[in-house]
């Protein structure tokens, strides 16, 4: 069968009150698409009727039976052209229930259907949560998952359909608040290593103004094609190869995954109060929290652990000279990237001696990444080091090819309670799992640090929107519009500190920087090292543990308590292979 098929992102502005107006622009829109040889047409979410409904009564006139009226029209234009269509639309079951819903529909009528399972802000007015969680449908052109909207800023969606064998994520929205196409869209193809085509809405309806920026986007990242504002079709090709692969960073990370240490995804730790859930019956509660100063350090390691030493010390005295309370170096700064098996040192040892006297002298507290030798085993490690000479020590978790050469991987997580909050480490290729950070958040973490050493590519540009945006949201240029680590730490409602290797003759494109919990805020709370080697400061901010339920989202976590955690068991069995049929997988002919 063939491997590469033309699809195409209708874009599309929807008019409230007016769906026949809607469905026959549409249908024109997909028969443009479908003459020009698409075989798999994505419309936006609610595009044939508007979104922003007030309640149950107002969009009662507009919800239609799956299958019913509209997508029979639309199944008739996918007959005469042999293509698949993904139709977003309010939705009516037999008990009265109404659905945000995205059908896909095929020459042969409905091959299923995914409800929005986290309605965003007004649709609990009228809309249930979906109930038909993370279905992959084969099809003659590829295994295809279907998402709405907010649904993708929840790390699970997109990694149990990954993990269910989806080809291709239809995404369809009416996304806001920021210049598209979003960084959530590119992180959820890049980490799961599949093809995104998301199809936006754009226009103002109801003083919401939303983005445009429907576009295609392939395993790696990489924008195939994009269209920016107005009502358009989007054609472009996907590979089923490329996406079958199940690379990044070059690496299998489906046959790297940790399932054994993901038994935490299955729960909700932020359901109740914070302050008072993890304190409870005693235990390990929250620390109070406070303003702070966190800074990344960005180099290249050598091969020689006392040169190493002298620049963390030369970059520690620099940051305490401009306030900052903790540092993180890169991934085995200390021992250098050469060959980790000889350079490896026991912890304590002479070099954490080292470290330890420099955080004790300045009163920093230091994360730095080395190779450590215990007994006959060697680990890639970090260490987080307090000023009063406590080591923290963590064992990467996720090895990469290279590391797997010489390393042992860890069994476990480690989170420290520190005045600056609650903080958990990673190391490098770790932070590739999107399950690593979500444990880490559950944990109650506001700091997540991350030493690394990452070859390749995880950031890309954006040359501006020609879609107004109310202030304070940026339209213009931006050369770091999607940083996969600033995805990482908004979707866990985290601070994240990035110290990346520097070195553009081995690959390490640096890009270290600290990122701060709300990606929609403007200006960002973050600072990134661009080029070279240098200091990236960030105020990060965990207070605000005395309010009852607190209004800090470093602390409140509304994404993570906003996760639903009943479906995601899947993410907790062991995966034979780059991909396997999910459990509850609909196979079509």
């Amino acid at each position: 069968m063939p491997t590469v098929h033309k699809v195409a992102a209708v874009q599309f502005e929807p008019i409230m009150f007016e769906k026949e107006r809607n469905v026959a622009h549409l249908l024109e829109l997909c028969e443009q698409a479908a003459v020009a040889g698409a075989r798999l047409i994505v419309t936006p979410e609610m595009g044939t009727t508007g979104y922003c409904w007030f309640d149950r009564a107002e969009v009662a006139p507009f919800v239609e039976t799956v299958p019913g009226p509209t997508t029979s029209r639309f199944a008739e234009l996918a007959s005469r052209h042999g293509c698949f269509i993904v139709v977003g639309m309010p939705e009516v079951d037999e008990d009265g229930i109404y659905f945000n819903t995205a059908v896909l529909i095929g020459p042969d009528g409905i091959v299923g259907r995914h409800r929005k399972t986290h309605p965003y802000i007004s649709e609990p007015k009228w809309a249930a949560s979906g109930d038909l969680h993370n279905q992959v449908f084969e099809t003659p052109i590829g295994r295809i998952a279907l998402l709405i909207c907010m649904d993708i800023h929840f790390v699970e969606t997109a990694r149990l359909m990954a993990l269910g064998g989806a080809d291709v994520i239809c995404h369809i929205s009416n996304w806001l608040a920021e210049r598209t196409p979003a960084p959530y869209w590119i992180s959820r193809a890049f980490e799961n290593g599949c093809y995104v085509i998301e199809s936006n809405r754009w226009g103002l309806e109801r003083t919401v103004q939303f983005s445009g920026g429907s576009c295609v986007i392939a395993p790696d990242g990489q924008l195939i094609a994009a269209l920016d504002k107005g009502d358009g079709v989007l054609l472009s090709e996907i590979d089923l190869d490329a996406a079958r692969a199940r690379r990044v960073f070059g690496e299998a990370v489906f046959l790297q995954r940790r399932p054994e240490l993901y038994p935490e995804l299955v729960t909700d730790t932020f359901s109740w109060n914070p302050r008072d859930f993890f304190g409870l019956y005693g235990h390990e509660p929250l620390p109070t929290g406070k303003i702070s100063r966190v800074s990344v350090a960005q180099f290249a390691p050598v091969d020689d652990a006392d040169l190493n030493l002298k620049t963390i010390e030369s970059y520690s005295r620099k940051a305490k000279d401009e306030g900052v309370e903790l540092i993180v170096f890169p991934e085995l700064a200390v021992t250098g990237l050469a060959d980790p098996a000889m350079s490896a040192q026991p912890i304590p040892g002479p070099a954490t001696e080292v470290l330890c006297k420099i955080a004790g002298e300045l009163g920093l507290y230091l994360v730095c990444g080395l190779a450590e030798r215990a007994g006959d085993l060697l680990y890639n490690s970090a260490c987080l080091i307090a000023p009063d000479g406590k080591i923290s020590v963590y064992h990467k978790t996720h090895l990469a090819t290279e590391d797997k050469s010489w390393a042992t991987a860890g069994e476990g997580w480690t989170v420290a309670d520190t005045p600056i909050g609650r903080i958990g480490l990673m190391i490098g290729h770790d932070a590739a799992f999107p399950e690593a950070g979500r444990v880490l958040a559950l944990r109650g973490c506001d700091l997540i640090t991350c030493p690394a050493a990452i070859k390749g590519r995880f950031s890309s540009s954006h040359a501006g929107t020609d879609v107004t945006q109310p202030d304070p949201i940026p339209t213009g240029a931006d050369p770091h519009h999607w940083h996969h680590f600033r995805v990482r730490a908004g979707e866990n409602n985290v601070f994240l500190a990035f110290a990346n290797v520097v070195d553009a003759k081995r690959g390490y494109p640096g890009l270290s920087g600290v990122f701060g919990p709300n990606t929609f805020e403007f200006p960002r709370r973050e600072a990134i090292v661009a080029e070279g080697a240098g200091l990236a400061t960030a105020l990060v901010d965990t207070n605000n543990l005395d309010s009852v339920y607190p209004t800090n989202v470093v602390r409140r976590k509304d994404l993570v308590s906003m996760r639903m955690p009943h479906s995601y068991r899947g993410l907790i069995k062991a995966t034979a292979s780059n991909y396997r049929p999910a459990p509850n997988a609909v196979t079509r002919s």
